[in-house]
């Protein structure tokens, strides 16, 4: 019984970390030690490469991560293109600073939001408005993202040209102190000079459902 609700444990540590997992840190947060985590990790792995299960245990950056499997990636991006998108504020401002800042990691978008991204970064890759751009020469090698065509497709951006300017003030602050930059600064100064990212993508967002209701008309 111990057994299985520890492996409901790790399943459920999987599921809500949204990023790869160590074995050491999965150890400390089950209290657990390194052999007994790999047992069980192996176990999962191996319940989820049964053919009924949606998921499976992807050893991915030196930890595990729960992943769906690509035999179901066409029903996957059949349900994306489907529904509507509706970003959330805290994607929408994650999205601007990676739009601004690109290729940036996950820890200098949190240096500038001031919150973890994770979730929210996981959200912009499964809508493919944003995508992996290699890894940085740092202690640690961190995943690097940027925007995609499907970004500039959905928000009617040309190219990164088209976003609205930072005004270089910001951006030689932004680069001298970024863990100090507030992002309400930077959309207030942007309102100022030309309108912010996010009104762009609302005004496109916009532009597009009208259309769209004018083909289906």
């Amino acid at each position: 019984m111990q057994q299985e609700f520890k492996l409901g444990q790790l399943e459920a540590l999987l599921f809500a970390a949204g990023e790869p997992l160590g074995v050491p840190q999965l150890a400390e947060l089950l209290g657990l030690n390194k052999p007994q985590t790999w047992e069980l990790l192996g176990q999962l792995q191996e319940e989820y490469n049964t053919e009924k299960r949606g998921l499976e245990l992807r050893e991915v950056a030196e930890g595990w991560q729960l992943c769906t499997k690509a035999c179901h990636h066409e029903a996957i991006l059949q349900l994306a293109n489907t529904q509507e998108l509706k970003l959330s504020n805290a994607s929408m401002e994650t999205l601007a600073i990676i739009a601004y800042r690109q290729p940036v990691t996950r820890a200098e978008m949190e240096a500038i939001r001031g919150v973890k991204v994770d979730g929210v970064v996981n959200t912009l890759l499964e809508w493919e408005l944003i995508a992996e751009a290699g890894r940085k020469e740092t202690a640690g090698r961190p995943i690097l993202y940027k925007t995609t065509k499907r970004f500039l497709e959905v928000f009617g951006l040309k190219t990164l040209k088209d976003l609205p300017a930072m005004p270089d003030i910001l951006a030689e602050d932004a680069a001298r102190h970024p863990q100090q930059i507030s992002l309400l600064e930077m959309e207030d100064e942007e309102e100022a000079e030309s309108g912010t990212v996010t009104d762009t993508v609302a005004a496109a967002t916009d532009s597009k459902a009208e259309d769209t209701d004018k083909d289906n008309a």
